[in-house]
């Protein structure tokens, strides 16, 4: 009986470590989210007048909309991801909702601590999984994030001159 408590412990402790994972990574998606937002802001701000773009100044920021619209969509995969499985968990949140209150006590009363601690295992390997798919969009959101600065900075290195073109046109003919 006590190998099976100290057997369910370390399968928490293992769950508790994959879970202390999450709130990382879900703080760099939303770090990234903030700087897709502030990339098209301010793209979207220095935009000058559509008769001052021609064909050739749209490729830029066309090509950073694009790139940060791949950004969002894996941002969105890394924020909520596929949470299928565990099923008849009684550790699994999804399971457990799943449930009547009265019915998830009495099945969870009925656990020993060997069917708990596979439940418990099955979680952190489930959660890995989840986990995993979570990194993979964020490593994905980033690229595209980052190889979105590149067509930015043309975009708004161009609509900066577009803009100082203009002025001088207009202040000295």
């Amino acid at each position: 009986m006590f190998a099976d408590e100290v057997g369910l412990k370390d399968a928490r402790d293992q769950l508790g470590t994959i879970l202390g994972f999450f709130p990382r990574v879900d703080a760099k998606l939303s770090t990234l989210l903030a700087i897709d937002t502030a990339m098209l802001a301010s793209l979207s701000a220095s935009v000058p007048s559509i008769h001052a773009v021609s064909p050739w100044m749209a490729i830029a920021p066309l090509a950073t909309a694009e790139l940060l619209v791949a950004s969002y969509v894996h941002l969105y995969r890394g924020g909520f991801p596929d949470v299928k499985g565990g099923q008849h968990s009684i550790v699994f949140f999804k399971e457990i909702a799943a449930r009547t209150e009265s019915k998830f006590i009495e099945e969870y009363s009925d656990q020993t601590p060997d069917s708990l601690r596979r439940d418990v295992l099955g979680q952190v390997w489930r959660n890995s999984e989840i986990l995993v798919e979570k990194y993979r969009s964020l490593r994905l959101a980033f690229v595209c994030m980052a190889l979105g600065a590149i067509p930015w900075s043309v975009s708004l290195a161009l609509f900066s001159l577009s803009r100082t073109n203009v002025q001088v046109l207009v202040q000295h003919p």
